[in-house]
């Protein structure tokens, strides 16, 4: 009688075993981000995250591990994670509060983000980038950074390579909203309140928002913050609808791209049961940490694909396109701001 050996529990740790060690570097690079942040709040954490991948990949010594032993666990947290984070996020978005601002303001903010998506998308092609890379580049400006191009490239099927260097243009981007908008607040004559309107309707990521905006003080903060997830909460929708174009367009036969990808579905169940108010103050704030320890791991993960030297000779094009992204998205949402707050 052949001797019957049960597989499962001997091929179970040989699957997780090579992801170990990058996703302990990712944790450990999340806590000194979180660090930092705390010490240094205009420095978002998920910045920081990003910041310290692209070391982990560059300076010598780290980067031969970074590109070898711990690439497995790298990419899991940049696959993985982010999808887990993503559906969090769905947790900080309230439709009662969006449904607050008012039919007018929603029009104006919606427009802004698909006027920021098409303008994103033309300039991309405009500087011969590749397909793939501006439809990115267009969601993660358009709506709310590394998260949605995480969402979009699931949806488009789009590879997980192919989505870092948006994802460090976005960061970049973002990061230098927080230095620079907050100095045109005298030239430009606005209020709080405007200035947070602003950086709500502008600035891609939340943290980077929330950077930005409580530079002017609680007032404004609190109308940016409004602002920006009424940007989150479009995530949804521009997804479902990139998938209902990829579905129509695809000729795989049987097998057809899903619509909306069941982490944007948890997404929305998420911002469902946060609308329904169900949830205490504190379980709001466990879920803000999970999220940023989640997406946290994964910017690092995804960051440390990234080789400066190769993005140098290779990503001048994207580089202006993203900055040239950055300046629309910066003026669409000026001129949001004097419509949502006419006294400015």
């Amino acid at each position: 009688m052949p001797l019957i050996r049960p597989s499962f529990p001997h091929r179970r740790p040989g699957r997780l075993q090579p992801l170990v060690p990058g996703l302990l570097a990712c944790a450990a690079a999340v806590a000194a981000a979180l660090a930092v942040h705390l010490a240094l709040p205009a420095l978002p954490a998920m910045t920081v995250a990003v910041l310290l991948g692209l070391l982990a990949a560059n300076l010598p010594g780290v980067s031969g591990w970074s590109a070898g032993a711990g690439r497995p666990g790298l990419d899991f947290a940049g696959k993985h994670l982010m999808r887990s984070g993503i559906v969090v996020l769905g947790l900080k978005v309230s439709v009662v509060d969006v449904l607050g601002l008012g039919v007018p303001a929603l029009l104006v903010i919606t427009g802004v983000v698909l006027a920021a998506f098409a303008g994103t998308y033309g300039i991309g092609r405009l500087f011969r980038l590749p397909p793939a890379v501006s439809l990115l580049l267009a969601t993660g400006f358009a709506i709310c950074g590394a998260s949605a191009i995480g969402a979009m490239a699931a949806v488009r099927r789009i590879r997980q390579q192919d989505t870092v260097l948006p994802i460090a243009l976005v960061t970049l981007c973002g990061t230098l909203a927080i230095g620079v908008l907050p100095l045109l607040i005298g030239p430009l004559g606005l209020g709080p309140e405007a200035f947070g309107a602003w950086a709500g309707a502008s600035v891609h990521d939340v943290g980077q928002v929330v950077a930005t905006a409580q530079t002017a003080g609680a007032s404004a903060l609190a109308v940016a913050v409004i602002v920006k997830l009424t940007r989150v909460l479009l995530l949804a929708p521009m997804v479902a609808a990139a998938g209902i174009h990829h579905r129509l367009g695809s000729d795989d036969g049987g097998k057809l791209p899903p619509v909306v990808p069941l982490f944007v579905l948890g997404f929305i169940a998420m911002a469902a049961l946060r609308s329904a108010g169900w949830l205490s103050p504190e379980v709001l704030g466990a879920a803000a940490v999970l999220q940023d320890v989640l997406l946290g791991m994964a910017l690092f993960g995804l960051g440390s694909a990234v080789r400066v030297g190769h993005l140098l000779r290779t990503g001048t094009p994207a580089l202006l396109a993203a900055l040239a992204s950055w300046l629309l998205i910066a003026a669409l949402g000026l001129a949001a701001a004097v419509v949502l707050i006419p006294g400015r």
